[in-house]
């Protein structure tokens, strides 16, 4: 393994929206936090895994329906520090982050769907990361 910013994965990529988005549309940085909404972000976020996207999609901000899309980055990335060595060893969620656009090619809908209870767990957790104040590196 190189660096530890070294991204590990060449895709394919998704990014979990309620945003209704087409091919060709650009997702870019500069919008609030899905986690901490007083933080608008640096950085456009983006796993490897389709199911992981899903679950953003799930607790994105907003009143639409959850939407996974498949995407590709248009400029450099790296391993988000949010969770890469900092909650986990490596990048096992192989969450990813970039300051340029990520292109939409297209939208996946074959992802798995959280059961109510555990998507209001994660709600849960995410209130408690609010209320403790928990860092976000932006």
């Amino acid at each position: 393994m190189g660096s530890e910013n070294e991204a590990l994965d060449d895709g394919p990529f998704y990014h979990g929206t309620k945003a209704d988005l087409r091919v060709g549309d650009l997702l870019t940085a500069g919008f609030r936090s899905n986690y901490r909404p007083e933080i608008v972000m640096n950085h456009i976020y983006f796993t490897a895994l389709r199911d992981g996207a899903g679950l953003a999609a799930e607790l994105a901000a907003g009143d639409g329906e959850p939407r996974v899309y498949l995407v590709e980055p248009t400029g450099p990335f790296e391993n988000d520090p949010n969770v890469t060595d900092k909650k986990f060893p490596g990048n096992p969620t192989r969450s990813y982050r970039s300051s340029e656009p990520l292109r939409v090619v297209g939208e996946i809908r074959d992802w798995t769907r959280l059961a109510p209870e555990a998507l209001q767990e994660w709600r849960d957790r995410i209130s408690a990361m609010r209320d403790s104040r928990a860092e976000i590196i932006n």
